[in-house]
């Protein structure tokens, strides 16, 4: 190593930068060369960022800092160290057991006759190999710059692939999503997961500007932010900006694309109805590739037209909501039952499912379908469904029918919420002990929205007055739902109810007759 400088002590070199370091991994059982190693690189330095070396004196304990260091760059491996291949056994491990296909793997050998170069490359998945004879300063310096970039243009394909593999996922999730809400958080999410860091967002949008139909204001107003603007939702955006980062702002939209400025970004995002919105991020890396910079224009660009399929999904979806509760009021006003039963029956169920475990989805869908319940009723006669007395046993039977009749009404539908809707009208007066009807089903034989509704019906019922009967207070029902318990009712669900019921006497307020 005939250009190497030689010190009796060189000293750590402070590495540390703002923009990170590439971690090295010297691997030698002689401690002049990691001290040389250090001393010739002192001043290396690679896309802003300097070396960090960590040191190994054996291949036992090369293989534990290899795998408490999964990110190193370069390992410059030894190959006769505590026997004569151990650094051939290390190069094995860090590619066979710690699954490490990144790490460039540069062999460093004094006795080359130990291991030939052929056959060393043939068997072994190194990407370099050297004798210590030959590796001069300027030599270490070339075949460490080059093994930076063969690291970084792998680690660039690894992001690619983990990119694309993100905006399939996104895409997916997005499209899936059936909340707003929902929506914009998964799209800052994905964001953050494609650029690595983000410390703040915004995602901002004319199209909630105004509620006014008549304003055709094309201001962008905030719809959710995150870390500063955490609460910004509603502020057009020219408040909560600062000057320098709304020009950039005004840029992006000026020129429909995408702005970089020092650590942010500003993605003009739109459809083919000309709505227009931006994502701001910022907190995002010195270096993005041109890879990420690629996706980042594609999410961009399907962002907008996905957020205006969300929101049409969800308007569908309080239309549809809107339609069974006007029809279900409709029913509610043939006997005397307040309108307000079937919305408060709704917001039961929701609470009861989630407390349950049921998923968003499946907690979402019960909400909707359960003012169906009674749908049934609608074929039973006024005489019946009003009596103020109790019914005789041929009327009963009659009253009954209404399960089946509303199952009827809405079996076989295409639609997942007019099915959920079956399922309850059909099972919401089975009862676990297997008493009730109209199949006298036993335990989780009952659909459990049915098990669901069930509990939420009777809870809501009783809490009001009837024609036949005065309002319980809220001892007396807790007292007899409990006494139901694994009678008329789940017993998980009496549980769920007993802890939820604060929750629920807040939805029977808020949605007083």
């Amino acid at each position: 190593m005939d250009d190497f400088l030689f010190s009796d002590d060189p000293g750590e070199v402070e590495v540390q930068e703002k923009s990170g370091t590439w971690k090295v991994i010297i691997v030698d059982d002689e401690p002049e060369v990691h001290a040389v190693t250090k001393l010739a690189l002192s001043d290396f330095e690679f896309q802003k960022k300097r070396l960090e070396f960590l040191s190994a004196y054996s291949g036992e304990e090369a293989k534990k800092v290899v795998m408490d260091h999964p990110d190193a760059a370069i390992v410059l491996l030894d190959v006769v160290m505590e026997t004569d291949d151990a650094g051939l056994r290390v190069a094995q491990f860090i590619r066979e057991t710690a699954k490490n296909n990144n790490i460039r793997i540069i062999l460093r050998t004094g006795q080359p006759g130990q291991a030939p170069e052929r056959q060393v490359i043939v068997n072994y998945d190194i990407n370099d190999y050297k004798s210590k004879t030959e590796l001069t300063a300027q030599k270490l310096f070339t075949v460490v710059m080059s093994s930076l970039r063969s690291y970084r243009d792998i680690l660039s394909i690894d992001q690619s692939r983990q990119g694309l593999e993100k905006i399939i996922t996104a895409s997916r999730n997005i499209f899936a999503s059936h909340s707003i809400d929902q929506f914009i958080e998964g799209v800052i999410q994905q964001l953050t997961s494609l650029l690595g860091t983000v410390d703040e967002a915004i995602y901002a949008t004319s199209l909630v500007a105004s509620n006014d139909p008549s304003d055709s204001s094309d201001k962008l107003v905030v719809f959710t932010g995150r870390g500063e603007f955490a609460r910004s939702e509603g502020k057009p955006i020219e408040e909560v900006l600062a000057p320098e980062q709304m020009e950039a702002c005004r840029q992006a939209l000026q020129d429909r694309g995408i702005v970089y400025k020092d650590n942010y970004l500003f993605a003009y995002c739109s459809s083919e109805y000309n709505h227009a919105s931006m994502l701001f991020v910022s907190g995002i890396p010195e270096f993005l590739t041109d890879t990420q910079k690629h996706l980042i224009k594609i999410f961009s660009q399907n962002v907008q037209l996905a957020y205006e399929n969300v929101q049409l999904q969800a308007e569908i979806e309080d239309t549809q909501q809107e339609l069974v509760y006007r029809l279900s009021e409709a029913l509610e006003q043939r006997s005397t039952e307040s309108g307000n039963h079937v919305k408060r029956v709704a917001n039961i169920c929701y609470v009861l499912a989630k407390r349950y475990g049921l998923s968003y989805r499946e907690a979402e869908l019960v909400r909707l379908a359960s003012p169906l319940h009674d749908v049934g009723n609608v074929g039973i006669p006024d005489a019946i469904l009003n009596k103020p007395n109790k019914l005789a046993d041929e009327e009963w039977e009659v009253m009954k029918s209404h399960t089946q009749k509303g199952y009827q009404i809405l079996r076989d539908s295409r639609r997942e919420i007019v099915n959920a809707g079956a399922m309850i009208a059909r099972d919401h007066h089975e009862r676990w002990d297997g008493s009730g009807y109209p199949s006298g089903k036993k335990g989780e034989e009952i659909h459990i929205f049915g098990r669901i509704a069930a509990i939420a019906d009777v809870y809501d019922s009783m809490r009001h007055e009837r024609c036949y009967r005065p309002a319980y207070n809220l001892e007396e029902v807790v007292a007899e739902i409990n006494s139901q318990k694994g009678k008329h009712f789940d017993p998980k669900l009496v549980d769920v109810f007993n802890d939820a019921i604060d929750e629920l006497e807040q939805i029977l307020a808020r949605l007083e007759d």
